[in-house]
């Protein structure tokens, strides 16, 4: 992937943003929360974030299929770059800031689908799991170097100039961006925006390996997004842990994502898209089944590690089935409405969530979680064996490609 210039400065402008977003978002957070005092408050930024893309990712999508995709990623950059200025000059009431991140976020995916719908674009079809891999490992440890730095710099420049630095890391982002080489996403249907948006809104269910891979993916997410707030509880209520040791559990999953792309990206061997895709599933629910079984942290912290791993493998699995599958003019509005609809998933996980830690315990939360999610893979794992059996009747004599 260092060879291939084009990607290069894909993966670099992604890095930069990335690192910008996680500055943004620990700033806006702790200012809401130290501005209001209410959990509902920080609750109501976090749903914006994940509920405005979910709303309008048929349009978001479409952006990147009907423009140029080099344009919309640099004016998403440029988006991002103007609103976080304008929240480090003016700190808005919260009813105004709640747009302002409900804005930021309908760009940050329309950049997000405009990104991952280029890349076949810039690497040839034997690199894309490498590709993925790769720039799965660089956002991820962008995001883990944000973090860290916004901890240090808040302390020390104060979240105003926190805010004015993640700024101009899009603005880098942009520039850098404009050294990627224009590409086409193929032939658009001719029609207005909003007649592309509704072609685009069936894409993830029209071929039957996508149709099952997405429903599996939602389906796992709806069951086990509800560990981001399970966990806290667990730690500190079932397992009496510190609160530095809870940070540590969290941390772990940050930690076998970056293992998990790493491996990925350093393995010799291709394996089948649908068995990468499937053992995510199968780990990332079962760290959460095995995690509601342990008593002491230091199990509990080992078990995400692992389930960490499970969810690069998902992210890489996910996106290379897209990538391979649909029409390059349609990729964008497939990103689109696949994380619009994770974001809807995750969102309800943690509702759902919320009503089952208060009916029950965190322990019995957690079991829940994965086991769900653990009948979605095996179901998901049927469904994808009676599609591939389908293949052969139909073609007797050939050998599928393998997915």
């Amino acid at each position: 992937m260092a060879r291939n210039r084009a990607y290069s400065v894909l993966w670099a402008s992604r890095g930069v943003a990335t690192l910008g977003d996680s500055m943004w978002m620990v700033v806006v957070l702790l200012a809401v929360a130290d501005g209001t005092g209410q959990a509902l408050a920080v609750a109501a930024l976090l749903l914006v974030g994940d509920f405005a893309p979910a709303l309008l990712s048929p349009v978001t999508g479409t952006l990147s299929d009907r423009f140029n995709r080099r344009a919309v990623l640099i004016a998403s950059d440029l988006f991002q770059s103007a609103v976080i200025a304008l929240t480090a000059l003016w700190m808005p009431p919260l009813p105004v800031l709640l747009v302002l991140v409900g804005l930021r976020a309908l760009a940050a995916q329309t950049g997000l689908s405009a990104s991952r719908a280029v890349i076949p674009a810039l690497v040839p079809d034997r690199g894309l799991e490498k590709a993925n891999a790769s720039l799965g490992l660089g956002t991820n440890g962008a995001e883990a170097l944000g973090l860290a730095v916004t901890a240090v710099l808040i302390r020390g420049m104060g979240g105003q100039a926190v805010l004015v630095l993640a700024a101009t890391t899009f603005l880098l982002s942009a520039l850098l961006l404009t050294r990627l080489p224009r590409t086409r996403s193929g032939p658009v249907r001719v029609g207005g925006f909003f007649a592309a948006a509704r072609e685009g809104t069936g894409v993830l269910f029209a071929v039957g390996t996508v149709r099952i891979a997405t429903c599996g993916f939602i389906g796992v997410v709806a069951f086990n997004g509800v560990d981001d707030v399970a966990l806290v509880f667990f730690g500190r209520t079932t397992l009496h842990a510190s609160e530095s040791a809870v940070a540590l559990l969290f941390a772990a999953i940050a930690v076998g994502l970056l293992g998990g792309y790493l491996v990925l990206l350093r393995s010799s061997t291709r394996p089948p898209v649908a068995a990468l895709l499937l053992t995510g599933f199968a780990l990332s629910s079962a760290g959460n089944l095995c995690t509601g079984l342990v008593w002491v942290i230091g199990a509990a912290i080992a078990l995400q590690t692992v389930r960490g791993v499970g969810l690069a493998m998902m992210d890489l699995g996910i996106t290379t089935v897209l990538q391979r599958e649909i029409a390059p003019h349609l990729l964008g509005r497939a990103f689109g409405n696949l994380y619009g609809s994770i974001g809807a998933a995750a969102a309800l996980s943690y509702i759902a969530g919320a009503i089952t830690l208060e009916l029950t315990d965190p322990r019995l939360t957690l079991w829940a979680a994965g086991s769900g999610g653990l009948v979605v893979t095996l179901t998901t794992a049927l469904a994808w064996w009676q599609a591939h059996r389908r293949i052969q009747r139909r073609a007797p004599g050939r050998t599928p490609r393998p997915r």
